[in-house]
């Protein structure tokens, strides 16, 4: 049986934070799904086809081809839960970086757990070393033209200052 785990997130743009806890994702499931959420009211920096290639690149980067064959990307308008059930997916990752997002992720972990029972939702704690990066942080680091290569792919700085300066 593949254990098929499901990474909902926006991923705009992908940052070392979620790097961690796709590789540790990868550490638990045979498959990991990176699920990108649209959403009709949000104008995202990066289409989704760039979004695609840049997770794609930097977890070949990061992980080498193999392990990064183990991860798919596919978008999603819909309920997270349903997204993971088209998916078959058994589990639903979310990255905790404090105290704050355990108490939201848990009250949305509640709300999916009783929508879809027998998906489950695992934790995964931020390392201390990217435990304070957010995309939202990066993109205004990149639009008030600060150094983000500690916070970003290697693959992921150009475009971010690219798109940013524009």
């Amino acid at each position: 049986m593949t254990r098929i785990a499901l990474y909902p997130g926006s991923f705009d743009p992908i940052t070392n934070g979620h790097i961690d806890i796709l590789g540790q994702s990868l550490a638990l499931a045979d498959r990991v799904v990176v699920a990108i959420g649209i959403h009709p009211g949000k104008t995202p920096l990066f289409t989704f086809e760039e979004r695609v290639q840049l997770i794609h690149e930097a977890a070949g980067v990061e992980f080498g081809v193999d392990e990064a064959r183990r991860i798919e990307v596919i978008s999603f308008s819909n309920l997270v839960v349903d997204a993971a059930r088209a998916q078959t997916a058994a589990y639903l990752v979310r990255g905790l970086r404090d105290g704050t997002d355990l108490d939201y992720e848990m009250q949305m972990a509640g709300m999916n757990g009783t929508l879809a029972p027998s998906i489950k939702t695992v934790f995964l704690p931020a390392s201390p070393s990217v435990r304070h990066i957010t995309a939202t942080l990066v993109r205004q680091i990149a639009k008030m033209g600060g150094d983000i290569t500690a916070f970003v792919p290697s693959c992921v700085v150009s475009p971010l200052r690219d798109r940013s300066s524009a």
